[in-house]
Formats: C-alpha cells, sequence, structure tokens
C-alpha cells in the first residue's frame, strides 16, 4: 500500500503507508514547534493534496528555524523532515528562500547546546541540506 502527496494533478510523492505515516508525524510536530500550517492536507482515500502557498511559507519557516538552531541534536533531529520536504518543494517547482549565516527572527530565544556546535559558513550549510535532499530524492517514488 502507498499514498500519494499532490499538487493539483501532479503527484510529487507516493511513499509507502508507514513511511507517510513517520512523515505526516513530523509534519505535525514542525507545524505545533512553528506555530505555522505545513499546507499538507489531510490524508482521505490514501491521496492529499499540498496548498502551494502554504507549503512555501511552511518549507521557509522550516529552513529559517533549522537555520538558527546551534543545538547539534535538535539540528539532527530535524535534519530529514528538512530533506524531504526541500524534494517535495523542487518536485513543486516552489523555490524556498535560504536565510542567510547569522539569520535571527523572533523573540531572541534560541536552543543553545553547551559547548555549541561550530558554526557553519552560509554555503556549506546550504550545500549540505541540497546534497541530502539530492540524495534522498532518488529513493522517494513520484
Amino acid at each position: 500500500m502507498s499514498q500519494y502527496y499532490d499538487m493539483g494533478d501532479q503527484t510529487l510523492w507516493n511513499p509507502s503507508n508507514g513511511a507517510s505515516r513517520l512523515f505526516m508525524s513530523q509534519v505535525s510536530v514542525y507545524q505545533a514547534e512553528l506555530g505555522l500550517p505545513s499546507g499538507i492536507g489531510p490524508m482521505h482515500a490514501d491521496e492529499c493534496q499540498i496548498d502551494p502557498v502554504a507549503f512555501k511559507a511552511f518549507v521557509d519557516a522550516l529552513l529559517a528555524w533549522h537555520r538558527r538552531t546551534s543545538h547539534a541534536v535538535m539540528a539532527a533531529l530535524s535534519d530529514g523532515l528538512v530533506a524531504t520536504v526541500l524534494v517535495l518543494a523542487e518536485r513543486a517547482g516552489i523555490e524556498v528562500n535560504w536565510p542567510p549565516a547569522g539569520f535571527a527572527e523572533g523573540d531572541g530565544l534560541k536552543e543553545v547546546q553547551v559547548p555549541t556546535a561550530p558554526d557553519s559558513s552560509e554555503c556549506a550549510w546550504v550545500a549540505t541540506l541540497q546534497q541530502k535532499s539530492r540524495e534522498l530524492g532518488r529513493f522517494m517514488a513520484a
């Protein structure tokens, strides 16, 4: 069995039920963390629609959140979801906003790990996420 993540008439992803269930659980966690809907609609009869406007806002907010964190465990926990949504955004033709190094937004509070993880350059951060999403995309049937 599998499920379909569609944007209009285009299928962006057709994962197994188990992969879909884990993905949707993670999306729920990050919707709560970001205080923002993902744009990924409910699953009905093994299909869901993705709203491109809401999804772009979610992806941009997720990238900004990921860029701000200096907590190595939180970054590692979010890497897989970030790579997955980047694949979906690319397949949907959504241009994402890559936040620059030193990006800070919000209330100024952030999770900090002591000792802190070394800062990576903007180019290295973007390149690493893009590489992860390209590798992952090979395994994500459309």
